[in-house]
């Protein structure tokens, strides 16, 4: 198989791969979606056509929350496993990471909860419990803009020990790479911010305010991030 097929097999056969490819056809199919479903000089089969790619995006996305219910677990775990972040040298970034710890620990069951009500299991006001997951949601990502920006800070300082060895030295390219790989995670969470502010109630910035396609590419560009991050992270794919 072609490296590019070898990656997105890979990528399909794990858990958090997969998510990442569907949350990428899905708001790709949104994109579309919503872009041929706005022109008002569209003929028939091509409105046809974009309502059934948002049919198709909202199903996908609708699969990743029925997948989640199963994610508290594994989250529970990492955030034991990483405790009050001892391991981390610099304080910032060691409390930052705990309030986004916390952050995506409550995500979950408020998800879920919303959920239930949606899916008539419970009674209750599906909207609360929407936004309280938009809420933490988005206080996870600005979280992590913060823990980003903070380590490029490090990073920065670090590099400066090393300018001396040159700009090909083994060391001096890895954090250029590890600050490369922040920059990516900075852009991607702020695409998602963008969202996340557009699901709040309206009058709060600009909630309620993006149009299909954009919500779409928002998070197109986010996904395909994550995606460009996984492969960073593969030794075998990161040269495809």
């Amino acid at each position: 198989m072609l490296p590019d097929t070898e990656c997105l097999v890979r990528a399909l056969e794990s858990y958090r791969g997969r998510d990442k490819v569907i949350r990428t056809v899905s708001y790709g199919s949104q994109l579309i979606g919503g872009a041929l479903s706005r022109k008002p000089d569209s003929d028939v089969s091509s409105l046809r056509l974009g309502k059934s790619l948002l049919l198709f995006s909202a199903q996908l996305s609708h699969c990743r929350t029925v997948l989640r219910l199963f994610d508290d677990l594994s989250m529970l775990a990492y955030s034991r496993s990483y405790g009050l972040g001892n391991a981390e040298d610099d304080p910032a970034v060691r409390w930052i990471s705990v309030l986004t710890n916390v952050a995506d620990q409550l995500y979950y069951p408020c998800e879920h909860v919303a959920w239930a009500v949606d899916a008539k299991l419970i009674r209750a006001k599906s909207d609360t419990w929407w936004l309280l997951s938009n809420i933490l949601w988005g206080t996870s990502l600005l979280l992590g803009i913060l823990r980003s920006l903070r380590i490029l800070l490090l990073l920065k300082k670090k590099m400066k020990n090393y300018e001396q060895e040159g700009a090909n030295s083994q060391r001096f390219c890895q954090l250029r790479r590890e600050m490369q790989v922040e920059l990516l995670s900075i852009i991607s969470s702020m695409a998602d911010i963008s969202n996340s502010i557009h699901w709040m109630p309206q009058g709060f910035l600009w909630g309620g305010r993006f149009p299909t396609w954009l919500v779409g590419l928002m998070g197109t560009v986010s996904s395909l991030i994550s995606l460009i991050q996984m492969n960073i992270g593969d030794g075998e794919c990161s040269s495809a």
